[in-house]
């Protein structure tokens, strides 16, 4: 049997970045539809998408 080896210290600073990036668009979101509302909220969403497709 081989011994248990860490992942390489760059693997580990990439995930917890990913993760606090995730968590502040998280964050930021559920901070806009508190200020402004579902209805504003869902309003520009779509017209994100429309602008997209």
């Amino acid at each position: 049997m081989s011994p248990d080896v860490p992942p390489p210290r760059g693997t580990q600073v990439l995930g917890a970045l990913a993760g606090l990036i995730t968590v502040g668009l998280v964050v930021g979101a559920l901070v806009l539809w508190a200020r402004f509302g579902t209805t504003v909220f869902f309003e520009t969403i779509v017209a994100g998408l429309e602008a997209c497709f």
